[in-house]
């Protein structure tokens, strides 16, 4: 445990060097940075939900730079093309055959801006690479890059010109996060800052090797057997309720899936690794649970009658779910 701890101090310079970078581009936001360092350190996807304006583009960007690796930015429009993400095979007269040319998801971060703008046929060749890392061209398989990760951000579904993602797609991303507006004091430094023509510029920090060391760290902080059965109450409990005393099945169309407990865990080893420590505790599953459940429980349509959400099921589970 203290071979692990010494570790994690001197990752940590690693850290603070990319928190330094991405607070020249971003004020405030904490929460949002953390879950995009959770997102980093276990090569797993994102979803960012917010109202334009938010600087949801912006994070994912300031954190690409800070990283040594290959980044692409993917706007979503309803006019885009499967071929648009994976590439295509195009022919060549003169030779007399066809040369693969290969799309933006060639890259290892990916930021799909608005991904809910687009169709569905768009967001089914975006499965199988957020699944197996790999694309399928013509009768062709390719492997993607390593690491690869889907940075996210969504529009609310109630805007216009926005479709609902499948839910096979959003079970994908190991966290959602709601982004919300800045408070006043946040906004003040916001407004001053953009009174300075030229933006400092964000320095690649760390890169895909530091980064695989740090996650090699976080795979060996220590989760209690206790932990683990709490992290899978937490989510048997969304199935159901009425064994975890809760009258909230009425409410819970689906619950979440295996993939939930599985990434409840990882994420709650990164938040252990931020704080510094060797061991996971309660609290850090406290913290990641919320944006790790959030999209995974899906909803009755009694529930959205009665403007139950599903962060208002998640606060019932942790009232309910005995704590180790």
């Amino acid at each position: 445990m203290d071979n692990i701890k010494e570790k994690i101090e001197s990752k940590h310079l690693v850290i603070s060097r990319v928190r330094r970078e991405i607070a020249k581009e971003l004020v405030g936001q904490q929460k949002l940075v953390d879950s995009l360092l959770t997102a980093l350190l276990s090569e797993s996807h994102l979803l960012i939900e917010g109202v334009p304006g938010l600087a949801k583009t912006s994070a994912v960007k300031a954190l690409a730079s800070t990283v040594q690796a290959q980044f692409k930015r993917i706007q979503f429009t309803p006019d885009l093309l499967p071929a648009d993400l994976v590439g295509t095979e195009i022919y060549r007269p003169k030779m007399g055959d066809f040369v693969t040319r290969k799309g933006p998801l060639f890259n290892n971060i990916i930021l799909a801006d608005e991904i809910n703008r687009a169709p569905s046929k768009v967001q089914s060749a975006l499965l199988e690479a957020m699944q197996e890392k790999q694309v399928t061209i013509g009768d062709e398989t390719y492997l993607l890059p390593t690491p690869f990760l889907v940075l996210a951000t969504q529009n609310p579904i109630e805007q216009e010109g926005t479709y609902q993602l499948p839910e096979a797609q959003i079970d994908r991303f190991m966290l959602k996060v709601v982004v919300d507006y800045p408070d006043r004091s946040q906004e003040l430094e916001i407004l001053k800052k953009s009174e300075f023509e030229v933006s400092q510029k964000i320095e690649p920090v760390v890169t895909p090797a530091e980064i695989t060391e740090i996650i090699d760290i976080i795979r060996q902080i220590y989760v209690d057997d206790k932990i683990k059965e709490y992290i899978v109450d937490l989510v048997f409990a969304t199935r159901q309720p009425l064994k975890y005393g809760m009258d909230i099945a009425h409410y819970i169309s689906f619950g979440a899936s295996p993939r939930a407990t599985i990434f409840l865990a990882q994420a709650s080893r990164v938040n252990a690794f931020l704080q510094g420590r060797a061991y996971v505790t309660p609290q850090d599953v406290k913290i990641v649970a919320p944006d790790v459940l959030r999209h995974r429980i899906i909803l009755s349509f009694e529930a959205e009658a009665e403007e139950i959400s599903s962060d208002d099921v998640i606060k019932i589970l942790f009232d309910s779910v005995a704590v180790p």
